[in-house]
């Protein structure tokens, strides 16, 4: 495609409808239109020039303001209906599990559309990808031309693009020293005026043109800024379960870091206390306080797999809601507690004498597979069910390794039963469904320990966000409170042509020009818009 060489010597690139220089109109089938549509200054866009290659195709379609909104708008539907159920990281058994067994049919589907991970799903990312490229091609698509249409312009333009701006008239009666006071009122004005053969450009604002665009580039670092936080330790938000008294490692750390929970703390206010005492009996026992006094490690040497860390002790803090500890970018919330099952007593009983041959304690988090009570007796312990539950068999199972609702496979072995006898015990309760036995375990009693629940966080691309949302309300105050505007003041067979032009706000830009005309002979031009449409209401 060749380019277009217009009458005042400037060379326009394929598809410009306006001369970038002199702004002469290079499409004559335009020359039907009354107004020009300054919106791009008539410059040569890539996706209204070009649409051969495949390359072509692909740009044109992500240059269409359409597809972006479309874009943002399945984008935002997408958002609505990962909201409709819990996401898989607020759930505790597995997704294809949880979801069927909780919301039935609508939830089985809800899984396979891949809504129950919908914010760190592929399709969802690419979404956000496709955005961020329609902003990019967008903005260059039309910041370019543009640029450089604004750039090349002369002052001295061609009559028709004086003609045919919204903004325009002509005075027969015109003296130097009304030019004089028009400069001098323009300066006044903060115009920057640009004179050529006797003719004035003055032009104001033109940054205020790069508004749009510059919220573009705040978006696209927004977006950016989002999709790192997919990129593994970029971001962090993850749960962690201690114990009292035992050692756990931190999440997403690289295994560097771990905490021990020495104790948990849970304070209620006072009910005598005078001050709250109404407002204490009418809600109950309120929590005063949530703490965790910890200590944080950090691994020493390398990591030798199947070697237990050897660690160095950094710190002691009191963890407490709002009040997080924080190293290395990390940041570990007291977000919860909880009181788990520790440890459960049982008595091996003769069931017809109730004679007791000695006490088993099984701890829950690492129990013994025998128990050794002298005189030929003993318990070993044949299966654990940490989260008892019978599956679909019929069969014991468990739903989780947290010992929620513990039970146990026993066999009770005694001088008089060699061969041993089997039991089937829970909480409160021995089940036999291996035949009648002469002993068994009986319950005798289960200790408990807090558990602290913390939130992990770390936010490496949080600065990003604010980088994109400062850039994004720069080009929104750009775009906002300022506005580009142009005067064309030239000299046209003997009389004076005035023509004028801004991107928004007619009525400022007109009433500025009332101000700059003020004390001359030269008359306001007229808007030719206003005047067309009282034409047509006359009619």
């Amino acid at each position: 495609m060749n380019d277009v060489k217009c009458e005042c010597g400037h060379v326009n690139p394929h598809g410009t409808v306006l001369c970038e220089a002199c702004g002469k109109v290079l499409d004559e089938t335009d020359n039907k239109k009354e107004l020009l549509d300054m919106r791009y200054e008539g410059s040569a866009r890539r996706s209204q020039t070009y649409n051969k290659t495949i390359i072509d195709k692909i740009w044109n379609f992500f240059s269409s303001v359409k597809v972006g909104v479309w874009l943002i708008i399945i984008t935002l539907i997408a958002s609505i209906l990962g909201t409709i159920l819990p996401q898989e990281m607020y759930i505790n058994l597995p997704p294809d599990v949880y979801y069927e067994q909780e919301y039935g049919w609508f939830g089985k589907l809800y899984y396979q559309l891949g809504f129950h991970d919908l914010y760190g799903s592929w399709w969802y990312l690419l979404l956000i990808a496709m955005i961020g490229i329609s902003l990019v091609i967008c903005s260059l698509d039309r910041v370019v031309p543009l640029y450089k249409a604004l750039k090349a312009q002369r002052v001295t333009r061609h009559e028709g693009f004086l003609k045919r701006q919204r903004v325009f008239g002509t005075n027969s009666e015109a003296e130097q020293t009304d030019l004089e006071t028009v400069k001098k009122h323009l300066h006044a004005k903060r115009y920057h005026v640009r004179e050529e053969n006797g003719d004035i450009l003055a032009e104001k604002n033109r940054f205020s043109r790069w508004g749009p665009y510059i919220n573009h580039i705040g978006l696209i670092i927004f977006l950016f800024g989002g999709m790192l936080r997919f990129i593994p330790g970029f971001y962090v938000n993850e749960d962690l379960w201690v114990r009292e008294g035992e050692t756990a490692l931190v999440p997403e750390t690289n295994e560097q870091y771990y905490i021990k929970n020495n104790q948990f703390i849970l304070e209620h206010y006072d009910k005598n206390n005078k001050t709250f005492e109404k407002a204490l009996n009418r809600a109950g026992e309120v929590v005063k306080n949530y703490q965790s006094n910890v200590v944080l490690y950090q691994r020493e040497g390398e990591k030798i797999p199947g070697e237990k860390p050897k660690l160095k002790k950094l710190e002691e803090y009191k963890i407490r809601v709002n009040q997080p500890l924080s190293f290395d970018g990390y940041s570990v919330f007291q977000s919860s507690f909880k009181t788990e099952f520790k440890a459960m007593t049982f008595t091996l009983t003769n069931k017809s004498t109730n004679q007791a041959f000695g006490e088993v304690r099984v701890d829950l988090t690492n129990p013994q597979e025998k128990y050794d009570l002298g005189n030929g007796y003993s318990v070993e312990l044949l299966n654990y069910f940490p989260d008892f539950e019978f599956d679909d068999n019929g069969e014991p199972s468990t739903k989780s390794r947290v010992p929620n609702n513990p039970a146990f496979i026993f066999r009770m072995n005694t001088p008089d039963k060699p061969k041993g006898e089997t039991s089937f015990v829970a909480i409160r309760q021995t089940i036999e469904p291996f035949g009648d036995n002469t002993y068994k375990l009986a319950f005798k009693g289960i200790e408990t320990k807090n558990v602290s629940g913390f939130i992990v966080r770390k936010d490496s691309s949080l600065w990003v966000f604010i980088i994109g949302g400062i850039i994004f309300m720069m080009g929104v105050i750009q775009g906002a409170y300022w506005n580009h505007r142009r005067i064309w003041v030239q000299r046209k067979n003997g009389q004076v042509w005035i023509a004028a032009h801004t991107n928004k706000n007619w009525y400022g830009m007109k009433r500025e020009l009332e101000t700059i005309l003020a004390g001359t002979k030269l008359t306001m031009p007229e808007d030719q818009l206003q005047r067309d449409k009282e034409v047509k209401e006359v009619v």
